[in-house]
């Protein structure tokens, strides 16, 4: 079945700031389709008058405990269906009048971290304040056995450096917090670095060991890239397992709630050269739903080779992903390298029960970036492998025109076939893995190394026909071994739709060990031009499959 159907049961600068969060969570935080870069609250002209902290009651001394399992949550969000969606309104207060500028200079104490006093533990909490773009409150509660309370917190947990000071009372009860991130030894066992963050919205993003946060992965994805207004579901509450001493693994679970739907998601979280999240959703729908999005992963991809010319950028590349990758059940590869397009894009591969899909960053050399300061090399890939049979639907890949590297204009996730309706109880359950992760690892079929696009035609000669060429480089597998005079025995598996393939060349570049494809394509204007090509011969598939879409704008 394709969804088993549920029976009763430190001081940052604007840029790294923005990284941080994700422009996606920003942009759902920020109620709109703007630019993230412009959803910022203006700064008062004047010194703010003083502002009455919010009206919560005082934290009780022990809070008060009850009885807690991911069945109990799962039938508490299946109930509250029956009730319509009702947002969280942060009262006029201190925390309603944070700007940008004063968000930035508030930050956890470590020294407060939750969890610390475990003995051996493997894991530290610290709260994101609320403010800023982040005014629903949201709540955390700490899991130990089948018991769980509530974990308050206080201006007292945070650091507010310089201006921040001026605005913030001391000693004064949080209505809630804005999320929160978990902290392992990753990289080396004196040190907690940041594992795992959950902010904005359904918003949450991971690290494997060595990289560096760059997509995201969302809770759920609600009528992205259609016609009618996208909705962002929202974690409300989250629940944390009580790290036990000594243990490498922790369970997260979290509320969602939207206009359309409510959900109960498990998180089981085991970090290490590959970050490895166990995730069960469960969702309630209130509301037809046009297009569920399950398991979406959200990236940014501004310029590489194949488009760099369109930006003034001394960098040769600038993206967090350079690819979509796809197993299907068969076993068949397929890569997507990713576009920047002239309008909006999507492409959708209809597959049943694949075996993965994921976002990429393939490309691991430094001199293929040269930002010292965003490390685009070391930003994770993210891999979803379903768990048990999705059925039939289709990989859907959204692309978004974008001239800034701050928006995240990079969509995938899972369209399964059947409508979402309103009464519909579903279970997804899925693997996510984040990390240094190379598409088909293991293959003996060459892979896609880079892809290039420009001018078709001959070189040093004019274009006059309006051809595009396409430069498809294949690098290992079997393919690798052969000479360059096999290029007889080889066979180019080319197709295209909306357009024409007008010349297609195979060659080996022995420098490099590489065997390069080139293809001329022919489209009229205004095209959306379909390609895909791989490499065959002696009996034998002999590379993964190529895609691409190219817009004759």
């Amino acid at each position: 079945m394709p969804a088993r159907r549920l029976q009763r049961q430190a001081l940052v600068t604007r840029r790294h700031l923005l990284g941080t969060l994700s422009a996606g969570a920003v942009l759902a935080c920020g109620g709109g389709f703007a630019r993230p870069v412009l959803a910022q609250d203006a700064a008062p002209a004047t010194e703010p008058a003083p502002v009455p902290a919010p009206e919560v009651p005082a934290e009780p001394a022990a809070p008060q405990q009850a009885p807690f399992s991911f069945d109990s949550l799962t039938e508490e969000m299946r109930a509250a269906t029956a009730k319509p969606d009702q947002p969280q309104q942060l009262p006029d207060s201190f925390l309603s009048q944070l700007t940008y500028d004063d968000y930035r200079l508030i930050r956890f104490n470590p020294e407060r971290a939750r969890f610390a006093d475990v003995e051996e533990t493997r894991f530290q909490l610290h709260a994101f304040h609320m403010g800023w773009l982040f005014k629903e409150p949201v709540l955390l509660y700490e899991v130990s056995g089948d018991q769980a309370r509530l974990m308050g917190f206080d201006t007292d947990d945070f650091i507010y450096e310089r201006e921040a000071r001026t605005h913030v009372p001391e000693h004064t009860v949080l209505p809630g917090v804005a999320g929160f991130r978990l902290h392992t030894p990753l990289n080396r066992p004196d040190v907690f670095d940041e594992l795992v963050a959950f902010q904005g919205a359904s918003y949450f993003r991971s690290l494997g060991r060595g990289s560096a946060y760059g997509l995201s992965a969302r809770g759920l994805a609600v009528n992205t890239g259609m016609s009618i207004a996208e909705e962002f579901p929202r974690f409300t509450r989250f629940w944390i397992q009580r790290p036990e001493s000594g243990s490498s693994t922790i369970t997260v679970w979290a509320a969602m709630e939207s206009a359309s739907l409510t959900g109960a998601y498990q998180f089981v979280i085991t970090p290490g050269e590959e970050t490895v999240m166990e995730v069960t959703a469960r969702l309630f729908l209130r509301n037809n739903v046009e297009q569920l999005g399950i398991a979406p992963l959200t990236s940014m991809f501004l310029f590489a080779e194949r488009n760099h010319s369109d930006f003034d950028d001394y960098r040769p590349n600038v993206h967090d992903s350079d690819g979509l990758g796809i197993t299907r059940a068969d076993g068949e590869l397929l890569w997507r390298p990713l576009a920047n397009p002239p309008r909006l894009a999507s492409s959708y591969f209809t597959e049943t029960a694949p075996k993965s899909f994921g976002l990429y960053q393939r490309d691991r050399n430094f001199d293929h970036y040269q930002d010292a300061a965003a490390l685009y090399e070391r930003r994770p890939s993210c891999v979803v492998e379903p768990l048990g049979d999705w059925g039939k639907g289709a990989v859907r890949l959204v692309e978004i025109p974008s001239d800034l590297e701050v928006n995240d204009n990079i969509v995938a996730f899972w369209v399964p076939e059947a409508p979402a309706k309103a009464g519909d109880a579903l279970e997804y359950r899925y693997r996510l893995r984040w990390g240094d992760i190379e598409p088909f690892d293991g293959s003996a079929l060459a892979r896609v190394l880079e892809t290039r696009a420009g001018a078709g035609g001959v070189s040093g000669v004019a274009n006059t026909d309006g051809t595009r060429k396409f430069v498809i480089d294949f690098v290992g597998g079997l393919l690798e071994n052969l000479p360059a005079e096999a290029v007889d025995k080889l066979h180019i598996v080319a197709s295209v739709s909306k357009g024409e393939i007008v010349t297609q060349v195979l060659q080996r570049i022995p420098e490099d060990g590489i065997w390069r494809l080139v293809l001329d394509v022919k489209a009229p204007s205004g095209a959306t031009v379909e390609l895909s090509a791989h490499i065959a011969g002696y009996g034998r598939k002999l590379t993964e499959t190529w895609l691409y879409q190219w817009i004759k704008a």
